[in-house]
Order: structure tokens, then C-alpha cells, then sequence
């Protein structure tokens, strides 16, 4: 009978793991550094459609991954990532073994082949330079997860209770949704990253999630909307919500049963007209977290702006080549401050990346004027600057990317009734749903869950299907108020990479005011 597979394997690991990095060090005679990733996951989950249930179960995940830098004439990387089972346990020391052994040999091709084409190309071979990693501090530490119930300990039964008594209670409420799908998840995740630099890391981290997903239909149209609540924490925020002075949620049902009377709400109200001209334009926290997503976060990840990620994610508006790029320059307002910081709490929060960095602020705006990027230890080498621990990866199988913590806009000092209450004519957007981004980001549509009119300074019709499009520099520029009110929320799906590894994290902000095109749907 196959060995359990439980986040437990990590504590093996951490013998085992050290032991071999240090062999290979010895061993091979080319090697500059190698890292190795070892990750298990244990995870339950349940899933009801209008009011029955439709799935539940509890699975693991057990991933590995090595980096290998070597080469004689040129130095180079040689990635391996590999899908452990149960039946691997027994074999746990040889399977990590071989994977470094492999990336070692990976390694060697991919350096042979680098020099001799810098070799043949000339001038133009000069461009293919050797893989040098930044320097960081070097840490050992463990970092346990947080939560009062254990994801593991959550009978299957009462999550398939929670989830059909919500999608129960949606349809009950609200008879125009017609069609309602509830997912619940809780899990908990144990890393370990070594490196022959000395780095030995153990960090553990729970999250639950519920999400809800409604359809509600009208006389003319139907709404479907979607949105989920979640933490780094274990099941009892489902049953209490979150309460945290930056991120804040009611208890799932309540999240759920808000949702499906938008959903209900907008299918009775008329679409949003499309203005002929830029308008005022006040949005909020929700909003301007999708916001801060796509026009801060994304083109502040250098392995885009570098154009190592142009094929899969895009490019940057805010980096040209090395010499012409927008740090140090203005590109919005003096009221708008973005950073990314995976200290804050909620799904971008972690203490080290998936090399081994110490995760840290950056600074992308500073009062209007644009300071910097998300980077690698690779990435920071290239451009400049210290590694500021952004380089994750959805499992340790898959090659790290450069990833968004919790990238928001910082809040300001206005009162947000006084922001929407200066405005004579224009519209409040609240809560996000579908973003339309230009390659590099330098320009966008991002639609809104609900519009409303503006009037002298009072909210008057609410409107379905619409949202604003801008230029990225020119809207920012034109933000002339930014609210105290600072929230932040998950975004359970960011996609990037090829393959696609889709990552949850955080983003957010205040309430906002600029000046756009209003669009309708």
C-alpha cells in the first residue's frame, strides 16, 4: 500500500533536500548554483448548483522543482520540474535525485549551445551573456501558517452543507436568479526551498475561499455576476468573515446573498449610455482593485517589461529598452501613491519568494513619479536595483514568474462621501468585472459591476454593462482626489506564463477620482 502523502513529506524533505545540494556542490564540476523547491498541498472542497450538490471531495498535490546554473565556456540555467505521488514516497530521495541531476545536464546543453552561438553570431552574439543571479541575504527560517481551524479537519460533509444551504438561501431570496454555483475550498500548503548558497526555508500557508457565481434574468436582459471572499486563514472565516482592518468580508452567506441581489438589481436597470467625451469618474476601493491590477501591477513586473514574458503576458509602456524607460519620471497625479508589499495580510501575503528572498516593498509610484519594479534575482541583475522577492510560481513543477503580492494604490486623506459629493455631473463605478488591457498596458477598459449617475453631488440612476476606457498616463494623471478609505480584496485567478500558471493574490485601493470615457455594454 502506497505511504499517506500529507504536508508532513516537507519535514523529510529537510534532511533530504540540504544533503543532496551540498553532494551535487562537491560533485559536479561545473556547477555555480543550484536551488531545489519541494511543495504539498492537502486541500478540501465542496461545490453546489442551485441548491444541490454537485461535487466534493479532498485531494493532495505534491510538486518538485530544481534550478541548476552551470557551464564551462558560458554560464546557464537548466530548469526541472516533476509531479510527486504517493507511490513516490518511498522513492522521495531518489526522484529528487535525478531531477538535479537532469537540470544539471540541461544546464550544461543550454550553456554549451549559448557560447557557441556567441561565438558564431559576432557582435550580435555579445548580446547572449551568462546567467548571474543578484545577491541576497541567505536565511534559514520556518514560517508557520495561521488559522484556528485546520483546513484538514473540516469534515467533507459540513462543507457540503455550507455550500447547498447558501445556494439554497440564493434562490430562495432572490427569484430572478435563475442559475447559482457555489464553490467552498480550504487548504493548507507546505513549502520547502533550499539552495547551495545555504538558504533553507520552510513556509506553510492556509487559505479558504468561498465564490459564488449567479445568473439573474429580467425583462429585457439577464446578469451574471461573479466574486469571491477569501484569506489566508482557516475554515472559520466562512462561518465569521474577516474582520481585519484592511481586508474585511461578512460571513460567506451573507457575501453570497449580496451578490445575487446586485444580480437581481441589474437585471432591471437600463444599460449605461455611452458618453461622447471624458466625464468625471469616481470609483471604489473595489473597482480601483482590478484597476491597480492591470495598469500598475502587471506592467511593474520587469520579466514583462524586460520582454522576457512578450509571447504569453505583454510587454510594458513603462520600460522601452535599458536606457529609455519611465522610472524617474512622472506618470500620474502628485495624489497617487502604488506600491506592492507581501506583507500586507490577505492572498498576496507571503515572507519569502521561490527563490529564497526576503519579500519586500517596492515602490512602483511615489507621489506620481515611477520608481521601480517587481523582480527576480535574475531580472534585478539585468537591470539594477536589489532583489525585492516577487518571483513565484503556481507549484514548484513550474518555472517562477514574476508575480504581483498585494499590488493597490495607497489611500489618501479625502472623505469618499465628500469625493462623490463635489461632483456636479459624472458616475460612480463600484466593483470590478471584465478588464480589456492593450498589450503594454498603456491603455484599458475596465468594466464596473454597477454604475450610477451622478447629480449635484447625490447618486441618482443605477446602470448595468458599463465601465470606462482611458490612456494608463493620462488617467492617472487626471486623479485629483484619493479617498481614505483603503480596502483590500483577492484575486483568486491571475493568469500568466506558458504554460498558464494561474496565481491568487492581492490587490487594492481607495476610493478614486479622475476624469474618462464612460462605455456602455
Amino acid at each position: 500500500m502506497a505511504a499517506a502523502l500529507t504536508v508532513e513529506l516537507i519535514d523529510r524533505a529537510r534532511e533530504t533536500v540540504p544533503a543532496l545540494l551540498d553532494d551535487a556542490a562537491r560533485r559536479l564540476p561545473r556547477l555555480v548554483y543550484a536551488d531545489m523547491r519541494v511543495e504539498v498541498t492537502e486541500s478540501r472542497h465542496a461545490i453546489a448548483e442551485n441548491g444541490a450538490e454537485r461535487s466534493s471531495g479532498d485531494d493532495y498535490a505534491c510538486t518538485a522543482g530544481v534550478r541548476v546554473l552551470a557551464g564551462d565556456r558560458t554560464v546557464a540555467p537548466g530548469w526541472i520540474g516533476i509531479v510527486l505521488g504517493a507511490a513516490d514516497v518511498p522513492e522521495l530521495e531518489r526522484r529528487l535525485a535525478e531531477a538535479l541531476e537532469r537540470a544539471y545536464r540541461r544546464a550544461m546543453a543550454n550553456a554549451e549551445h549559448k557560447a557557441t552561438a556567441r561565438e558564431k553570431f559576432g557582435p550580435l552574439g555579445d548580446a547572449l551573456a551568462d546567467l548571474r543571479l543578484h545577491p541576497v541575504d541567505v536565511r534559514l527560517d520556518v514560517v508557520p501558517a495561521v488559522y484556528r481551524i485546520d483546513p484538514r479537519s473540516v469534515p467533507l460533509a459540513d462543507m457540503v452543507t455550507v455550500a447547498t444551504e447558501v445556494s439554497r438561501a440564493i434562490a430562495a431570496a432572490q427569484p430572478s436568479v435563475r442559475y447559482n454555483w457555489v464553490p467552498v475550498l480550504t487548504q493548507l500548503t507546505r513549502e520547502l526551498f533550499a539552495s547551495t548558497e545555504g538558504a533553507l526555508i520552510d513556509q506553510a500557508f492556509a487559505l479558504t475561499q468561498g465564490a459564488a457565481s449567479v445568473v439573474a434574468v429580467g425583462t429585457e436582459t439577464s446578469q451574471e455576476l461573479y466574486d469571491v471572499m477569501g484569506h489566508q486563514r482557516g475554515w472559520e472565516i466562512i462561518g465569521e468573515g474577516v474582520g481585519e482592518s484592511l481586508l474585511t468580508f461578512p460571513p460567506f452567506r451573507d457575501f453570497a446573498l449580496a451578490l445575487a441581489r446586485d444580480a437581481a438589481e441589474l437585471a432591471a436597470a437600463p444599460a449605461l449610455p455611452t458618453s461622447e467625451r471624458e466625464v468625471v469618474v469616481v470609483t471604489d476601493p473595489h473597482y480601483n482593485t482590478l484597476v491597480s491590477h492591470e495598469i500598475v501591477g502587471h506592467p511593474a513586473e520587469l520579466d514583462r517589461a524586460l520582454k522576457m514574458e512578450t509571447a504569453y503576458a505583454g510587454r510594458s509602456w513603462l520600460l522601452a529598452d535599458l536606457e529609455a524607460h519611465q522610472v524617474g519620471r512622472r506618470i500620474a497625479s502628485p495624489l497617487v501613491t502604488a506600491y506592492s508589499d507581501p506583507a500586507l495580510p490577505g492572498y498576496g501575503h507571503y515572507a519569502y519568494d521561490h527563490e529564497g528572498t526576503p519579500a519586500r516593498r517596492v515602490t512602483h509610484i511615489d507621489r506620481g513619479i515611477f520608481r521601480g519594479f517587481m523582480n527576480s534575482r535574475q531580472t534585478a541583475a539585468v537591470f539594477g536595483g536589489q532583489p525585492n522577492g516577487h518571483f513565484k510560481a503556481t507549484s514548484a513543477s513550474l518555472v517562477p514568474l514574476i508575480r504581483m503580492s498585494n499590488t493597490v494604490f495607497d489611500g489618501g486623506d479625502a472623505d469618499p462621501a465628500r469625493i462623490i459629493g463635489d461632483v456636479d455631473r459624472g458616475y460612480y463605478l463600484v466593483g470590478h468585472r471584465i478588464p480589456s488591457i492593450a498589450e503594454s498596458r498603456e491603455n484599458f477598459r475596465i468594466s464596473a459591476r454597477k454604475v450610477y449617475a451622478i447629480e449635484r453631488g447625490e447618486l441618482t440612476r443605477l446602470y448595468r454593462d458599463g465601465g470606462i476606457a482611458a490612456d494608463t498616463r493620462d488617467y492617472l494623471m487626471k486623479v485629483d482626489a484619493v479617498g481614505r478609505d483603503f480596502r483590500l480584496y483577492p484575486i483568486p485567478n491571475c493568469g500568466k506564463g506558458q504554460p498558464m500558471q494561474s496565481k491568487k493574490l492581492g490587490n487594492g485601493g481607495p476610493t478614486m477620482r479622475s476624469r474618462a470615457r464612460v462605455l456602455g455594454g
